[in-house]
């Protein structure tokens, strides 16, 4: 018999419910900051708040990827969290070597310097985790 899927009770109890919570700030902050930008003021600087935008979407599927239970679910988060380990080494590199392009930051510019580097941390959390919770299953 299949369970539905759900919350997975091994990944939403103490570290695990901590890496949610904080995939979920960062899934809201940086949808409010990327629509924001957008509404307001995407003529400014396109490629910078499309990629907040971008980043805002990936930190919402990692979320909900994260919380829920079943091998699908398990293989959208890995997937989710690679996506946002290489987002934000490419972009924080780019934001290096070609400033211009980020005179606006995005959430993943400086490899998230303006979010105390979290958004570096963060995926790599995500996949040690990932990777501990798929051996206890």
């Amino acid at each position: 018999m299949t369970k539905a899927p759900g919350p997975n009770p091994k990944r939403t109890l103490g570290v695990g419910r901590l890496l949610i919570v904080f995939y979920a700030v960062f899934a809201i902050s940086s949808t409010a900051r990327a629509s924001f930008q957008i509404v307001t003021k995407f003529e400014q600087a396109p490629l910078a708040y499309s990629l907040s935008l971008v980043s805002a979407l990936v930190y919402i599927l990692a979320t909900i990827s994260l919380a829920k239970s079943g091998k699908s679910w398990r293989q959208v988060a890995l997937w989710s969290v690679i996506f946002e380990l290489v987002g934000v080494l490419a972009v924080g590199t780019l934001s290096f070597v070609a400033p211009e392009l980020f005179a606006h930051p995005s959430v993943w510019s400086g490899f998230g310097s303006g979010y105390g580097y979290i958004p570096l941390v963060l995926p790599l959390l995500g996949l040690l985790w990932i990777r501990k919770t798929q051996r206890e299953i």
